[in-house]
């Protein structure tokens, strides 16, 4: 199965080297193509008493990582609202870019790249609710999320990566299911 992504508006707190938000609102719906979408509340339970490592990218590419779980500089939590993040920024050029357009307010948005577990989804006419998903990674998106309602407060890709495309590289992230 392949890996879906959502997206969503940005509300950023930055304090210090930190930022910190919600991936995902629960409730908050999503036009996606010719349905709409939920995330349901504790739809990220299992995957995240899984403890496998999960990632904080920038616009979902893997040779722009900001933290991870298995370090500790990524924390993830659902609490009333969502999922709520906290991660460390680095001191790279990127970390650094980051936190200048989140204090000018340029950044677009959360996303989330997921895969739906077994009888983890509910369609009701089109609407689906996400209830039970695998999560693979967060991400901050510099351009126009799905999710209008979440909020926000450098390595080098591997040999065979390099030229190729968003969408290819994105295709050669896996996660443990």
């Amino acid at each position: 199965m392949e890996a879906e992504r959502r997206s969503a508006a940005l509300e950023l707190r930055a304090a210090g080297r930190k930022l910190e938000g919600h991936a995902a609102i629960f409730g908050s719906e999503a036009r996606i193509g010719s349905f709409t979408e939920t995330v349901a509340a504790g739809a990220f339970t299992a995957t995240l008493a899984d403890g496998h490592d999960i990632l904080a990218l920038v616009d979902h590419d893997p040779g722009r990582l900001l933290a991870r779980t298995r370090s500790g500089t990524l924390r993830l939590a659902e609490d009333s609202r969502g999922l709520a993040f906290d991660l460390d920024v680095p001191d790279t050029q990127l970390g650094r870019d980051l936190l200048e357009l989140a204090k000018r307010g340029d950044l677009g948005g959360m996303s989330f790249a997921f895969k739906v577990r077994p009888d983890g989804e509910r369609w009701t006419g089109r609407h689906r609710e996400l209830r039970s998903l695998d999560l693979g990674e967060i991400s901050i998106v510099q351009a126009w999320p799905a999710y209008p309602d979440t909020t926000i407060a450098t390595r080098n890709l591997p040999n065979g990566v390099r030229g190729r495309s968003l969408a290819s590289r994105i295709a050669m992230f896996r996660w443990r299911a």
